[in-house]
């Protein structure tokens, strides 16, 4: 059953969000302008004010935008992972394991996360879907009313805060008149169903327009690709926004819910045997996670003349988690074990505040500065249980661990942008400083107390420039240096695997450069980037054993690489590829442990290993057909990933695979109605693949079974009022 938080904790936290956003205590709103209308979005670091498809021509840095439309064409709405093949440099698998979410990782980093998101800084309209701490979660992503999707890659995503490898921003879509009406449903193989309605309109007259609202609630559910992996999630996400004079108001509610088994991952022998098999350990202890989450937000901008605005954003929360794990009743007889079961009770909230200057001359140029004060805190009040009664398994048993555990950060940062016709100069500065606290409520017997507090900081300094060439092409370039602090969980536990801060772990910095070009023609658009990344300090995983790691720091590593893409159309054809080549290796040897408990590591990992989690090559392309009749598209997608090291040891790796996805969609229109219907097939080959790893897992489960052939229908009404 979902966890719910104690009613007298409840209420205080929501008490606590409400003054909060009656307060407006948080900075940042910004309005963007795309295709002459309003996107309504918030947006945490204005790299470029201008709208969304020019920001990426302007901008000095990497940036990717795809269209909602797009992303939801054809596509069951449910995964990131669906839409987001054409960003390169970008990596979004699907576990198949919806206990452990996606797996993201943008240029390197974040691939180390066994469950999660971390590295990669999430954000659903301003509002962070990342912890303070760093760890994310893209399950509460509203993809059915998404406005458009920012994929921020380089040294410009180190503006964002601690833990920002790369950023992924979505943005909903306002309402806007006529009011629209949209229900959508999909079903498909493996018993996998979605529903979903949307609902955008404005109150008022178009005269005297009122309060935008935006509504979007599905739920999906899907027995699962293996045993022991069945899932369902349930969705709400309202969005409110209100024009004033010199200003905007935008109020945002979401909630989520979700339940999963958890099918672990499965060893090699297991994997070349029978791919779609779940390990036995997985069922014994019924590996499972529910997840109960409710998120609030409010921004408020308004204009104070001659250029100047202020900008406040802030938002509050509660997430619950209950997880079933497979560690072995024997290894929980230590005294200072932490059980079987990790039971979480996160209240966060946070606040920005910004000032903003936006002059543009009558001579062409455009200058943009701003400063401001972000933070954010979480409060965890952390349980674990032995997860057996006797002989029992998969059962909440004896209390093991009990503490508070808090996160905080608080972030001063300014920007400047220069621009002129043909050039754009940019420079920002952030400093981060994230403290972690944990106070024990454990101490029991031979159990020792385990408080203790651990701090990171640091400068993220970026400089970029952009300079046309000609009106159809482009150079750019960008240097930053970043800083990626230990999630909690990461420090949570020490190398022995017992309970505990780590204080031994340390924040990993990393110096990125990109070069690159961007052309416009009448046939498309193109880019190709250069990239190199070096990190000393790299957080790896030291340790992975059913569902528990550890972590320490492994030296320097160097990931360097290139990245092309484009969008090219012919007549009624319409390519979309997009290549990364990645070389990402340990630049020291280190040492690390192959079992746990582990207190001292002592296997070595040779320097020049190839990072593990991390392809060399990922290339996508989708052809689209669209033959003139009843409004049909026809795609055909192909996707490549090379092989993929498992553990630092490269002692393993995955083979190899292409697959491709076959799909068509038609759309009928009778006035103010719309029927849209698709058919596709992911998989056609039926390719038997690993979809992702798990590095380092100590039992050499490191393989997540990728998807074999599946088929899947969808149907979508829209009804325009007028």
């Amino acid at each position: 059953m979902p966890h719910f938080l104690p009613a007298r904790r409840r209420h205080r936290s929501l008490v606590a969000s409400a003054v909060l956003l009656a307060w407006s205590a948080v900075g940042l709103a910004q309005t963007a302008e795309r295709d002459g209308g309003s996107a309504g979005a918030l947006a945490p670091v204005v790299i470029t004010g201008d709208g969304a498809w020019q920001q990426r021509w302007l901008a000095p840095g990497s940036i990717e935008v795809v269209d909602g439309d797009e992303l939801r064409a054809g596509q069951l709405q449910i995964n990131l992972s669906e839409g987001l093949g054409r960003v390169p440099g970008l990596v979004v698998r699907n576990r198949q394991n919806y206990a452990q979410d996606l797996q993201i990782s943008v240029r390197g980093f974040g691939a180390r996360a066994p469950f999660g998101v971390r590295g990669v800084r999430l954000y659903v309209d301003g509002i962070p879907a990342s912890a303070p701490d760093g760890q994310g979660q893209a399950a509460n992503f509203p993809i059915g009313s998404a406005d458009r999707i920012e994929v921020i890659r380089g040294p410009f995503s180190a503006l964002y805060g601690a833990s920002a490898g790369g950023v992924i921003a979505l943005y909903t879509q306002d309402g806007q008149r006529p009011a629209e009406w949209r229900s959508g449903l999909a079903a498909g193989s493996n018993g996998l169903w979605r529903f979903s309605t949307q609902l955008t309109g404005q109150t008022g007259s178009a005269a005297q327009p009122g309060w935008s609202y935006s509504l979007d609630v599905g739920q999906f559910a899907t027995d699962g690709e293996r045993a022991q992996s069945a899932a369902s999630r349930a969705t709400g996400n309202l969005k409110l926004s209100r024009a004033h004079e010199g200003g905007r108001t935008v109020l945002l509610l979401n909630r989520q819910t979700s339940r999963a088994l958890d099918p672990l991952g499965l060893t090699r022998a297991e994997f070349d045997a029978d791919p779609g098999q779940t390990t036995s350990v997985a069922t014994q202890f019924n590996t499972r996670k529910t997840v109960s989450q409710t998120q609030l937000g409010l921004a408020w901008e308004q204009a104070l003349g001659q250029g100047h605005r202020i900008e406040l954003m802030g938002y509050g929360g509660q997430r619950g988690v209950r997880q079933f794990q497979a560690i072995p009743t024997g290894a929980q007889i230590p005294a200072g074990s932490a059980g079987g079961v990790i039971d979480l009770a996160r209240d966060y909230w946070g606040w920005n505040a910004r000032w903003r200057l936006d002059r543009r001359y009558d001579s062409g140029e455009h200058l943009t500065v701003s400063a401001g004060l972000a933070s954010d805190r979480q409060t965890e009040e952390r349980r674990g249980y032995e997860n057996f009664i006797g002989p029992t398994l998969g059962v909440l048993g004896r209390l093991r661990r009990d503490e508070t555990n808090r996160a905080s950060t608080l972030d001063p940062y300014v920007q400047a942008e220069w621009r002129t016709p043909d050039t754009t100069l940019t420079a920002g500065l952030r400093h981060s400083s994230v403290r972690f606290t944990s106070a024990d409520r454990y101490v029991v017997g031979t159990n020792p107390d385990d408080s203790g507090a651990v701090r990171f900081d640091g400068f993220s300094p970026v400089l970029g420039v952009r300079r046309e060439l000609t009106p159809q092409l482009q150079a750019f370039a960008s240097l930053g240096r970043g800083l990626e602090t230990p999630t909690l969980n990461e420090v949570a536990y020490r190398a022995s695997g017992l309970t505990g801060l780590n204080p031994a772990l340390n924040a990993s910095r990393s110096v990125s450069a990109e070069w690159g070009l961007r052309g416009r023609q009448a046939w498309g658009t193109w880019s190709a980037t250069v990239f190199e990344t070096r990190t000393r300090d790299e957080i790896v995983v030291l340790s992975n054993t059913g569902g528990r790691s550890t972590f320490q720091n492994a030296g320097r590593t160097r990931r360097h690489g290139l990245e092309l893409a484009g969008l090219l159309q012919w007549g009624r054809f319409t390519v979309t590829p997009a290549y990364t080549w990645m070389d990402a290796r340990y630049r020291d040897g280190f040492l690390t442990c192959t079992a746990t408990p582990c207190a001292t590591p002592t296997v070595p990992v040779a320097a020049g290993n190839r990072m593990p989690g991390l392809a060399k090559q990922q290339a996508y392309v989708q052809v689209a057909w669209e033959p003139g009749w009843a409004n049909s598209v026809f795609t055909l997608e192909a996707m490549h990933t090379g092989r993929m090291a498992v553990n630092d040891r490269n002692t393993d790796a995955t083979a190899a695979s292409t697959l491709f996805n076959l799909g068509v969609r038609f759309e009928q229109n009778r006035g103010d109605w719309t029927w849209r219907e698709f058919l596709r097939i992911d998989n056609l080959t039926d390719r038997a693949h690993a979809g992702s790893v798990i590095v380092n897992e100590g039992n050499n489960r490191f393989f997540e079974p990728g998807a074999r052939r599946s088929v899947y229908l969808g149907v979508e009404l829209v009804r325009r009022f007028p």
